[in-house]
């Protein structure tokens, strides 16, 4: 009797995970203004293919994918956290002093990645380096 409440305990767990994580695509129009704001500034020259919302628990995420096949993910606060490309991301979207890091440390290289994680800053290189830092842009060490 005791292990059929636990396997239905379990159970019932694993149904209440599996309702409260979901990604659910939306449309633009209903992404916050201030998100919208960001893409209009950062990328103007690219068009809005999907909108997602991803809930995980009581987490919210915003994930945008444009065209060229960035793909953008805000925090529940709607900040960005992390941008994902195949080709060189805008300078406006890194911070500058990361900026001249890469340029003087890696001229041939562009930044093709960018995400913000507590504390430090990561960014992917098109050679597939990726390089960490602290959140406020000084070198730590290259990631492999």
């Amino acid at each position: 009797m005791r292990l059929v409440k636990v396997v239905v305990f379990l159970t019932l767990s694993f149904i209440t995970t599996l309702a409260l994580a979901q990604d659910r695509i939306v449309p633009y129009s209903e992404i916050p203004a201030g998100i919208k704001s960001y893409v209009a500034k950062h990328f103007p020259k690219h068009n809005v293919i999907q909108s997602k919302i991803d809930m995980d628990g009581l987490s919210k995420q915003y994930e945008i994918t444009l065209s060229d096949g960035i793909e953008l993910t805000f925090n529940n606060k709607k900040q960005i956290i992390e941008i994902d490309g195949k080709s060189k991301l805008p300078d406006s979207v890194i911070p500058k002093k990361i900026r001249d890091f890469v340029a003087k440390n890696y001229p041939k290289n562009v930044i093709t990645e960018w995400k913000i994680d507590g504390r430090r800053q990561q960014v992917g290189l098109d050679n597939d380096l990726d390089l960490e830092f602290k959140k406020n842009g000084d070198f730590i060490k290259i990631d492999n």
